[in-house]
């Protein structure tokens, strides 16, 4: 069993004035286990929908989500899942400490589990000097990464988070990003929603992109990024005999010696550089990003 199938799941709000609004539009989406994948769309787009229907927030119209083979929502998926939400909440006149002692026994944990696994989590998001102190005056960045120590704690098989980067300042994106990385070698499956894409290039297998509602696209990320290599930066240890002047890349290269060699020329341009006894320093891909991607699926 995947640890998340979902089958063209549609949900249909009523706005102001009984206005009908589509949120989710049939849609339908897999991640394998062991997959860490990126959820992205604009606002509004159904992201955090999809994620409350996936935790048992919110019941869809129509269609249906699965975890591990059951119904999202009930007892047994819920176990098996750490979900982080959009905004995190607390009760704030508990310690960091006595929170974590509150959410392993939700979830059964005896007591000796419980002060292991907070230690282990606490030391990980980095909160192991605040743990004594109460939650209301923690920073917004610290409290976001009490959120992720939350999910940690009973170590379950699927995290599910609703913009995990949300609030942290670049050392507590890094701490995130290095976070999932861990539980990608671990064999874990991540699935989270982000608005920044150069999160999902650097953590994610795949892709996903929603919009209005609707799946626009799903592909792995290093498909999208081997697609987009328009062409290659080279840079030779000697200046560049003329038959490839052609290439040099502006002005600067001509002192540089920097080429630019569109990549339909690339293996007529090194058959050249072998002819030529040209020795290479520096070959390096010039592509559209992600976020190029990104862009041109929701347009």
């Amino acid at each position: 069993m995947k640890p998340i199938e979902v089958d063209k799941l549609t949900k249909t709000f009523r706005g102001k004035r009984g206005r009908r609004i589509e949120a989710l539009k049939e849609l339908s989406l897999g991640v394998a286990d062991g997959e860490v994948l990126g959820f992205l769309g604009p606002n509004g787009a159904g992201k955090s929908t999809t994620i409350k229907t996936l935790v048992g927030q919110i019941r869809p119209t129509s269609g249906k989500a699965m975890l591990f083979g059951e119904l999202a929502g009930s007892t047994e998926a819920r176990k098996r899942i750490g979900y982080l939400p959009e905004n995190p909440a607390f009760y704030d006149f508990l310690t960091a400490r006595e929170y974590l002692d509150l959410v392993g026994q939700t979830f059964g944990m005896d007591s000796a589990a419980i002060c292991r696994e907070s230690d282990r989590v606490l030391e990980i998001m980095a909160l192991t000097e605040a743990a004594e102190r109460s939650i209301r005056g923690y920073s917004k960045g610290m409290v976001q990464r009490l959120g992720l120590a939350q999910t940690l704690l009973h170590d379950p098989d699927l995290y599910i988070l609703d913009e995990p980067m949300s609030g942290l300042d670049p050392v507590g994106r890094a701490l995130v990003r290095d976070l999932i990385l861990d539980l990608k070698l671990r064999g874990k499956t991540v699935f989270f929603s982000t608005h920044v894409i150069a999160d999902v290039e650097a953590v994610c297998d795949r892709v996903a992109i929603i919009a209005q509602g609707e799946l626009r696209a799903e592909n792995a990320v290093s498909d999208i990024i081997a697609e987009g290599i328009e062409g290659y930066r080279v840079r030779l240890e000697q200046p560049p005999p003329p038959e490839l002047q052609e290439y040099l890349d502006g002005e600067l290269a001509v002192k540089t010696g920097d080429l630019y060699v569109p990549r339909h020329h690339f293996n007529a341009f090194m058959q050249q550089v072998d002819q030529a006894g040209c020795a290479i320093h520096l070959i390096e891909p010039r592509r559209k990003s992600l976020e190029d991607f990104f862009l041109k699926t929701i347009s």
